[in-house]
């Protein structure tokens, strides 16, 4: 039981990473470019 709870928990904590990620990229902001795609002369796409 113990491990089920631990896996749910850990599913949801990288469900929530992976939405910041996408909302991110969706806004212009990448990891690759300092969150900031305005700055790095078109080099995250």
């Amino acid at each position: 039981m113990g491990t089920v709870i631990v896996l749910l928990a850990l599913a949801g904590v990288v469900g929530l990473i992976i939405r910041s990620m996408v909302k991110d990229k969706k806004a212009g902001k990448s990891v690759q470019c300092g969150q900031n795609c305005k700055h790095c002369g078109g080099h995250c796409h």
